[in-house]
Order: structure tokens, then sequence, then C-alpha cells
């Protein structure tokens, strides 16, 4: 990582790559804060440099919103669901 940093600058595509794998393996580690912190730095660089609708940045924005729902525990909905709920009817569900 240092060295692409040296070599071909903060910015550059190749770097950002090598900047989110990195990502990836620090919170696989269990180094969640860490991986948040490259994760973030990553994303506004690929904003900055590639544009919001670049694919390489909509993929980093969809990590961290992954992350953020992994770090966020289970779903609170989940958590308060009622038995006892309105069940849902065929024509209520979207069709494909």
């Amino acid at each position: 990582m240092a060295r692409r940093r040296r070599v071909l600058g903060e910015d550059h595509p190749d770097t950002l790559i090598s900047a989110s794998n990195l990502a990836a393996l620090l919170r696989a580690a269990g180094q969640v804060q860490a991986a948040r912190e490259l994760d973030e730095d990553t994303l506004a660089r690929r904003r900055r440099v590639l544009g919001e609708d670049h694919p390489d940045t909509q993929r980093s924005a969809a990590r961290l919103a992954a992350a953020d729902d992994d770090e966020a525990g289970p779903d609170d909905d989940e958590a308060d669901w009622d038995d006892d709920d309105e069940e849902l009817q065929p024509e209520d569900m979207p069709h494909g």
C-alpha cells in the first residue's frame, strides 16, 4: 500500500482499489474501526477523483452502507415483530 501511494499517488485509481481491498481485509480481521476509517477516506477520494456515478464510487458507498448495517446489529423492526400483526395477503405482495 505504501509503495502504491508513493509511486502512483494517493488518489490514483489503482491505489484506491488497494485501499478498498485493505479495508475489507481489516474488517474481516475484526479491525472494524480501522476499516471504517479507510473505507470513508477511500469513498471521499473516489467521489472527488472519479465522480459520484463511477462504479467504483458506487461500490465504496455500498460497502460502507453494508458495514453500517452489520455494525448496527439486529434490525429493530425484527426485534419488535408481533405475531398478531396483519398477515400479508398475496395481493399485497410485489409482482416480479
